[in-house]
């Protein structure tokens, strides 16, 4: 059977029934999870829908309803092989995702043909009721069946067309995959017969060279006599430019012989990207032209077209192809040996759609050509057209998911509407359908298909928004009152009664109204001039609708005319308001034709609005309406009652009496505007107009509305000429009860009973009084000369209004100035300060003030906006020499001047130092800027840099204290201090901004309330913070606050000299919140020591945290996660409970935990007794004896030690200046080395693995070369292996639902019994199985390192990805293991191999001590054989070649020199040889060493093979010694060769082979002992006892100096350095290929990092610290460390163990660069560590700039990527290996399968789903298990 979709028709129903179906009302939209759409078909009658997509097929209802769905993919398969049964026959064959080339409806045969790109393009016919009924497929297609391209990236178009008895299907596609050739660009193919979808017998478009007519199709199109295809290709063969192309068929010609093509062209535009074809026109979408058009829309005119290619045709037929003019205008193309020819003229009639004797193909060389209707931003992807009522409408799809409407009006294109369908950035597909109806659009992206209404004529409320949307299938219904398309209105034919936006698009509406409005007391008759109004029939009339109350109008032309509604129908006048307007609207049965507004208002209202003018109120208003004077009434109509003068309203015309101005008024004040207060006055005002009162004479009043008072005054008039008269109020003497200095009083006049005159305007009497505001003389005297006020010097002196003061009392001159106060008092010399004078008779104006001030004797320049009369002057002194003293002197012109008693002095202002010296960056440090004179001046400000110092008060002569503020990046600041506009600058000593302190610890974390608990905090930068506190916040209530705490001083001031005052211990904050806290002490830069805060009872815990002066850090983020805790006080009983009070005795030796304690003492002893004495005496005297003698004794010990250090003085010195040396010369062979492997690996090259093997040992490492186990191998399996296939296969299918895998990773990981070790195994067999779908697999894991984000962020967010203990970290692993392999190859490769080979070849040239395992040559210091072992380097030539093992003089034997040396073993001799022999063969295709025998051969029958033990072996004191070349003296130059071994004896190199791994070769420290006999090599273990050693002095005696120096093995560490100095450059090679120096960095780093970027900002982590540690877990530590230290997981080669310890020093190294802690090294680190403590500084500046020319490049777009990760999808071929990979992982979800079968069930949305159902379903296929379905 061909291989095909592994999932069979029992999945495709579980599918069916599992699959959610959205709901009913959701019916405008269909996606589906994971899965990419291709293309869309609609069935004309049923308007079923068909979605092609990758690997389905999906049915869909016209309101977009799931109705059935059919799986096509993914399947094995290549484009290089023919369709296939046996998987043999195609080995590269690989799992394949199935995308839809074709999707077409046949209407006859209710057929969907439906073609993918799998099987070389073959097609398969579906019903069109249930797309998963196959009705037809090929089991073996022949070529002639190969329809669509093998391709995703190439089109295929095509067309089904009915032809007599039979349908057709058009198939035009372009050229892919090397199979391709031989299927032409255009075929017609059938659909029925014995051979569906063959082309034999058929016409095909043939073509000569398809390199040079590759045609890209865009769209194919049918109208009822023609099939057009519209593609791009090159043009002729001398031609290499594209050209857009249109090609006509006749729908009849089966064989193509009526093919003609012309080019097409958009004026101005590039290539042809879409198109779409109307009855009318050929509507086509072009790309944006190269002078910088944007992408634009053509349209062809279908006749136009036509006669192009009618013409092209018939200059073929007839003429030869060429035009009147003689040149060429038709050609036959395509290289076929076909000519244009000279037929009959009627030849092109007669044969309209060709025959066998008429030229095919033909092409028309004159292209035709359109102007653009329409450009559009964005390059249009589809294009759909639609014509109806005449007008054509096209529909435009972009490239970023827009859809355009767009009118064709004429020449030009409109775009009336826009609006996103598709996601943001997803271009809309070329499948632009509308459904048979015309009512619906279905649009088409990758990810969704959408219904859109073509016209939306329902959303438009109104006429208005009706034709401003312009949309020309919409229009105002005008008698319905609704928005429809033209056909929905039944009377569209009329006038005027369907409204189009492109006519004469105004709305019905009122133009006029006459009145325009109407008192509400009368009823009357109102006009409306409605132009343009319907015609009704002879039963059917308008109506008008005021409000609620209906009138039937009456119609003549465009006048309406209606009767308004009586008063008592009328709404009351809304508050405040004088009308009441209703909406007016012309009515046509329920529908408003025409709406205005029209108001009724009431006169009577009017005048109540503005009591201080109701005349003018009523006659200026809007309406009709007159006032009658003599009744003070506001009334409507024609005038007033008999005998009352009518004012008349200003509306009227031809009327003298009329308006504001003949209303009675009062127009101003006649005198006096100003009243003094305490004098009689007589106010008098201006009238106007009163002869409108008639006669009697009636009484006039003024009334004044003081303070709290409403006078009254009676008024008398005085008549004048004309309408003008004077009321003249009573004097009145005024005394406020407000004390004010201007109080303006409003004033109005009545006349008889309270008829109140207008005002024409606001009128007010301002009362004065002199006495307010002008408290000394000069303040008095400038007071306005309009009030009269003088300084009166009777009684208490005083300014008074003149009248008021005695004649003899009134002072002309003020008294000297008078100076209270003066601030600042110092000033700095350079002058500029502002000093404030404050007193009294300090002038009455500026200009006495300009010249008068004098400061210590020196000219102070008054501010003129400053300067306040008599009270203020503020100046600027002048500069002066320093100690500069004086009074201040303020000089009014004809009076003595002012002295201060206060004395201004100049001082200069002295920086000197300041302390503390350094802070954090984020401020808050208290700053004490010491100096003299510092209390200059009275505005003082520091800065710290450009951030300013805010100063705290108060400033003292010799230090200012300011809080610094925070800065934007660590490093120098200058300190600046400015008084007033001097500046002083302490440049001496800077101020240090360090990096803010960091916490990584605090312990304890817990304490009793009472406090005082010592708490460790450990962390960073802990010295630079002044004042560290340890706060808790509480919430406590009012009582617990009264008794734990006092407000805090709002403005704390300290006094000079007093010590700063500590904090106070418990403090209320805002909210209710209790702040206690203690200072901590600052032991070191690493270590704070605090006690806990004591807390009140009753209170709770809200917070705890540090508080290092800025930098607030909560105690759970310093200690990792733990919070800090209360426990109640300990309660402590007395320990006596007879005598609580006396103290508790206990006798020394027992133990008791409790204080105060008291010991009982034993009684006094007596006097020393004097034989005691003596024998004291004597012992200090044998003492003394004894140390005199050890002195001696040790003076000379230290003679021969300082002798002995001088002798190891010289040796250290010659070894320092061999290293020298020996580093240049070992680099120098080196190099030479290394270009001689250069040059091998141009023609070998470097042996990676292949990725097949590669991905294995990452996702599985340590499980050998065999992971996985074979499915199902064994005997009596091959039943099971159908149903076992399926279940692993639905098993596939239902991983790829996130919701599913998500939840079985969850539930896995949550399980206590599933270890670490099974983590890894199940997150390696996940990114085996989902390899071919790494998109997928890189969302589950963005989703998975989110949530392991929000895990650590609650913890320690340091320690995320630090080790691998979960699956999203192995899973992350394997990511960029794939992600990264492209990048291993093509950049980081080659030095990471130059550096294993260089390593390899620099311990090769050493001694190697085969036991221990020790070498000369090493980074590793645990590995340095540090014993001198001479030894001398050999070169053998080996035979290689047939005679090898024959006779050593056989011409077919080649002779290889290989390099060893004469110490090696024979085991150590033949790795080096086949080292040497298959250079440039990969490891694992060489034979092993331990199948070879080394034979040395010396003459023509000298032959002797060499082994490691043997019985020529050294055996002494039961050690055996392995034997070497030196042991079997075998010269310089010597012939060996390799033969195989003939025997198994017991060889040492035999018992390696059993217990080494291949590759590797481990020294035989555990090996080396056979019956008591012990192996050595170069040196013996050091495993002998201390009194072995005893035993053996006489060596030492006979060889002291070896003896001294190996008492200082360390002498040989130089060798260290030696290697080091050696690998220098290929070390950082391969550093700085990891880092991407001067190379781009691989898009799945960028992407990654990004990733970790936007999960700090979600979870708020701002450190930098944290996220550069993120990043080096992940990428660094977790890849690249991996493979410094296990080149075997790239290359295939052998690694020994000596490489393997270099190779972990330089990963070593590489982790040290990628931590953020100093690298710190002393005398006690470990030598590996000294190495590089040099380099290390710079690899840490390397991986800094890695991260930020990561963090700075252009972010990775999410298409980018996925196109990345679709492209290595592909990677991992095996099928088979898939399967058992989820076979094993069905094994875990066996072992775990109740547990996860309820996690399913739980979830609401698995429920849904039904994946717990499928999983069971699984189970029963792949184990029998019973379920309940």
């Amino acid at each position: 059977m061909t291989p095909r979709c592994p999932l069979g028709p029992r999945l495709l129903q579980v599918l069916l029934l599992c699959l959610p179906l959205p709901p009913p009302p959701r019916a405008h939209r269909f996606s589906a999870p994971n899965t990419t759409f291709n293309h869309l078909a609609l069935a004309p009658g049923r308007g079923t829908l068909y979605v092609g997509a990758v690997n389905r097929l999906f049915q869909l209802s016209p309101e977009l309803r799931l109705q059935a769905v059919a799986v096509t993919g993914p399947v094995f398969d290549s484009p290089d092989c023919v369709p296939f049964r046996d998987p043999a026959d195609c080995p590269q064959a690989r799992l394949t995702d199935n995308t839809n080339q074709l999707l077409l409806v046949s209407g006859r045969a209710q057929e969907l043909v439906a073609c993918g790109q799998a099987r070389q393009g073959v097609c398969e016919k579906r019903g069109l009721e249930d797309v998963a009924r196959v009705l037809y497929q090929a089991e073996d297609p022949g070529d002639g069946q190969f329809v669509a391209a093998n391709a995703p990236g190439v089109a295929t178009v095509g067309l089904v067309v009915a032809s007599p008895g039979r349908d057709l299907l058009l198939v035009a596609r372009g050229l892919a995959g090397k199979l391709a050739g031989g299927v032409p660009p255009l075929t017609v193919r059938q659909l029925a017969g014995p051979q569906p979808f063959s082309s034999e017998g058929l016409g095909r478009l043939v073509v000569g060279d398809f390199s040079d007519y590759n045609n890209s199709y865009v769209a194919a199109f049918a109208d009822a006599r023609s099939a057009y295809f519209v593609f791009r290709r090159r043009g002729a063969r001398a031609q290499a430019e594209y050209r857009s192309y249109v090609a006509r068929v006749c729908l009849g010609d089966a064989n193509l012989y009526s093919y003609v093509e012309v080019p097409l062209a958009c004026r101005g535009q590039g290539l042809i990207q879409a198109a779409s074809l109307t009855p009318s026109a050929l509507l086509a979408a072009f790309a944006a032209g190269p002078g910088g058009a944007r992408p634009a829309l053509c349209a062809f005119p279908l006749a136009e077209l036509d006669g192009s290619m009618e013409r092209a045709r018939r200059l073929c037929y007839t003429a030869g192809g060429r035009g009147p003019s003689g040149l060429e205008e038709a050609t036959v193309e395509y290289g076929v040996t076909s000519r244009c020819v000279a037929l009959p003229a009627d030849s092109p009639e007669s044969y309209p759609c060709g025959d066998e004797h008429t030229p095919s193909p033909i092409a028309g060389r004159q292209p035709l050509e359109a102007k653009p209707v329409l450009q559009l931003e964005q390059p249009i992807s589809a294009v759909a057209g639609l014509q109806t009522d005449g007008h054509t409408i096209a529909f435009l799809g972009d490239t970023q998911g827009q859809l355009h409407k767009v009118f064709l009006n004429g020449s030009q294109g409109q775009v009336y509407h826009s609006q996103q369908v598709g996601p943001p950035g997803s271009a809309i597909s070329p499948d632009l359908l509308v459904d048979s109806s015309g009512h619906h659009l279905y649009v088409l992206t990758a990810q969704q298909v959408d219904r859109v209404p073509v016209a939306a004529c329902p959303q438009f409320p109104d006429c208005a928004s009706c034709l401003q949307a312009r949309d020309p299938l919409c229009g105002w219904c005008v008698l319905q009152g609704r928005c429809t398309p033209k056909g929905q209105c039944g009377r569209a034919a009329q006038a005027n009664q369907w409204l189009w936006s492109y006519e004469d698009g105004h709305c019905p509406h009122v133009q006029s109204l006459l009145p325009a409005h109407r008192p509400r007391q009368e009823q009357g008759q109102v006009t409306l001039s409605v132009p343009r109004l319907p015609t009704l029939a002879m039963d059917e009339y308008f109506h008008c609708a005021f409000g609620d109350y209906d009138s039937l109008a009456h119609v003549e032309g465009p006048h309406v005319a209606c009767v308004t509604p009586p008063e008592d129908q009328l709404p009351l006048n809304p508050p405040g308001r004088d009308h009441v307007t209703l909406p007016l609207a012309l009515m046509f049965e329920d529908v408003a034709v025409a709406t205005t507004n029209f108001s009724f208002y009431d006169c009577s209202a009017v005048q109540a609005l503005e009591a201080a003018a109701p005349c003018r109120a009523c006659v200026g208003s809007l309406w009709r309406c007159h006032w009658c004077s003599q009744s003070s009434r506001c009334v409507y109509g024609e005038h007033c009652p008999e005998g009352e003068d009518t004012i008349y309203s200003v509306q009227e015309v031809d009327v003298p009496v009329r308006g504001p101005g003949a209303c009675p008024r009062v127009e101003g004040l006649a005198g006096p505007l100003l009243v003094p207060v305490g004098w009689e006055s007589r106010l008098a005002l201006r009238v106007r107009n009163l002869q409108h009162f008639g006669s009697p004479p009636a009484s006039y009043h003024c009334w004044l509305e003081l303070p709290g008072e409403l006078r009254r005054l009676p008024a008398s008039l005085e008549e004048m000429a004309g309408d003008v008269g004077l009321i003249h109020c009573q004097a009145q003497q005024f005394r406020p009860s407000m004390a004010q200095r201007e109080l303006p009083v409003p004033i109005y006049v009545t006349r008889g009973e309270g008829q109140r005159l207008d005002n024409a305007h606001t009128l007010h009497v301002t009362l004065y009084d002199c006495a307010m505001d002008h408290p000394d003389c000069s303040r008095c005297q400038a007071a306005s000369g309009s009030l009269g006020c003088v300084w009166c010097s009777h009684g208490q002196p005083s300014c008074r209004y003149g009248p008021l003061c005695p004649p003899g009392a009134v002072e002309l001159l003020c008294p000297t100035p008078s100076i209270d106060t003066v601030e600042p008092l110092t000033g700095p010399p350079e002058g500029g300060l502002a000093l404030t004078i404050q007193g009294s008779n300090l002038g009455r104006d500026f200009a006495e003030v300009q010249d008068a001030v004098k400061v210590a004797g020196r000219p102070c320049s008054p501010e003129p906006s400053l300067y306040r009369t008599s009270a203020r002057i503020v100046c600027v002194t002048a500069p002066a020499p320093s100690g500069t003293t004086g009074p201040i002197q303020v000089a009014i012109k004809n009076r003595p001047p002012g002295i201060s008693t206060q004395h201004f002095t100049y001082q200069d202002p002295i920086l000197l130092s300041l302390s503390p010296q350094w802070g954090p960056q984020a401020g808050g440090t208290q700053l004490t800027i010491h100096g003299q004179h510092l209390q200059t001046g009275g505005d003082i400000s520091a800065f710290v840099g450009e951030q300013p110092c805010p100063i705290q008060e108060p400033v003292c002569p010799e230090a200012i204290v300011c809080h610094t503020m925070s800065q934007a990046s660590p490093g120098e600041a200058v300190v600046r201090v400015v008084f007033g506009h001097a500046q002083r600058t302490l440049l001496a000593s800077p101020f240090q901004y360090t990096a803010n302190p960091q916490l990584v610890g605090a312990e304890p974390s817990v304490s009793f309330r009472g406090g005082g608990r010592l708490i460790r905090v450990r962390g960073t930068g802990l010295d630079v913070v002044q004042q560290p506190l340890l706060s808790v916040w509480l919430e406590a209530t009012a009582e617990v606050q009264a008794r734990g705490a006092r407000p805090p001083d709002p403005s704390p001031r300290r006094s000079c000299g007093a010590p700063a005052a500590a904090p106070q211990a418990c403090i209320p904050l805002e909210g209710g919140l209790l702040q206690c806290s203690t200072v901590c002490s600052v032991n070191s830069s690493s270590l704070l020591v605090c006690h806990s805060p004591a807390v009140p009872d009753g209170a709770r815990l809200r917070r705890v945290f540090f508080a290092l002066d800025n930098v607030h850090i909560d105690f759970a983020r310093a200690s990792g996660g733990q919070d800090f805790l209360y426990q109640p006080n300990p309660r402590l009983a007395p320990l006596s409970r007879e005598e609580p009070a006396r103290p508790y005795r206990v006798k020394p030796g027992n133990v008791l935990d409790v204080e105060p304690v008291q010991y009982e003492t034993e009684p006094a002893l007596s006097a020393f007794p004097i034989e005691a004495q003596v024998g004291l005496g004597m012992g200090a005297a044998v003492l003394i004896a004894a140390v005199l003698l050890l002195s001696l004794m040790y003076r000379h010990k230290s003679k021969q030690a300082l002798r002995d250090y001088q002798k190891v003085l010289v040796q250290l010195e010659n070894l320092e200046i061999g290293v020298g040396d020996q580093c240049r010369k070992e680099f120098t062979d080196l190099m030479t080395e290394m270009t001689d492997l250069s040059s091998d690996l141009e023609a070998s090259g470097i042996p990676f693995l292949d990725y097949h093997t590669y991905a294995e040992r990452v996702f599985f490492p340590g499980h050998g070369s065999c992971p996985l186990q074979p499915a199902l191998e064994g005997p009596g399996e091959d039943a099971r292996r159908v149903p076992v296939r399926q279940g692993l296969t639905q098993l596939s299918n239902l991983l790829n639902s996130k919701l599913f895998l998500l939840t079985l990773i969850r539930t896995l990981e949550g399980q206590p019994g599933f270890s670490q070790r099974d983590r890894c195994h199940v997150a390696s067999l996940l990114s085996l199985a989902l390899h071919g779908k790494l998109e997928y697999l890189t969302d589950i894991l963005r989703t998975l390192l989110s949530d392991l984000a929000a895990h650590y962020v609650q913890r320690n967010p340091k320690l995320m990805l630090r080790r691998t203990e979960t699956m999203v970290e192995k899973l992350l692993t394997n990511w960029l293991s794939i992600c990264l392999y492209a990048f291993l190859k093509e950049v980081a490769g080659e030095p990471l191999y130059l550096l294993l080979r260089a390593i390899q070849y620099q311990v090769d040239k050493g001694p190697v001590d085969a036991v221990t395992g020790k070498a000369k040559r090493t980074l590793n210091d645990s590995r340095l054989l540090r014993e001198d072992v001479d030894f001398r380097p050999l070169t053998l030539m080996v035979l290689v070649g047939p005679g090898a093992s024959g006779a050593a003089g056989s011409s077919a034997t080649q002779r290889v020199p290989a390099r060893v040396l004469d110490t090696d073993t024979i085991t150590q001799v033949k790795e080096k040889v086949l080292d040497q022999v298959y250079k440039g063969t990969p490891f694992s295709q060489r034979p092993s060493v331990h199948v070879l025998d080394l034979e040395w051969r010396s003459g023509l029958a000298g032959h002797l093979t060499l082994s490691d033990e043997d019985l020529t072996s050294v055996t002494q004191n039961r050690w055996k010694r392995l034997n070497t070349l030196q042991h079997y003296k075998v010269p310089d130059g010597a012939t060996v060769g390799l033969i195989p071994q003939l025997h198994n004896g017991r060889a040492v190199s035999q018992s390696l082979a059993q217990s080494c791994p291949l590759g590797e070769n481990v020294p035989m420290l555990e090996d080396g002992e056979e019956g008591g006999v012990r192996l050595w090599h170069l040196v013996k273990a050091a495993e002998e006892p201390e009194g072995a050693k005893a035993r053996r002095g006489s060596l030492r005696e006979r060889d002291r100096e070896r003896a001294r120096a190996k008492a200082i093995p360390e002498i040989y560490l130089t060798r260290l350095l030696s290697m080091k100095g050696t690998l220098q450059k290929f070390v950082d090679d391969t550093f700085q290929a990891i880092l991407s120096v001067n190379r781009p960095v691989p898009i799945a780093v960028k992407y990654l990092f990004d990733l970790l970027d936007e999960l700090a900002g979600k979870h708020g982590i701002e450190d930098p610290e944290t996220l550069h540690i993120w990043k080096t877990n992940s990428l660094l530590l977790r890849f690249w460390v991996n493979a410094l230290k296990k080149p075997q997981l790239i290359f295939d080669v052998r690694v020994s163990d000596n490489v393997d310890a270099v190779l972990a020093v330089i990963a070593q190294t590489f982790i040290d660069s990628c931590t953020v802690s100093e690298h710190k090294v002393g005398r006690d680190s470990p030598v590996n560590k000294l190495l590089y403590a040099r380099e290390i500084p710079r690899y840490k500046q390397m991986v800094e700039r890695y991260y930020s020319d990561i963090r700075q490049s252009s972010a990775a777009s999410y298409q980018e990527m996925n196109s990345a990760l679709a492209e290595l999808s592909g990677n991992y071929a095996s099928a088979t290996h898939c399967l058992e990979a989820l076979q094993e992982l069905y094994k875990h979800i066996h072992r775990y399968y109740d547990q996860i079968i309820s996690a399913l069930e739980e979830d609401p949305v698995a429920q849904k789903m039904q994946l717990a159902c499928r999983l069971q379903q699984v189970a029963a296929l792949v184990e029998n298990k019973v379920t309940d379905l």
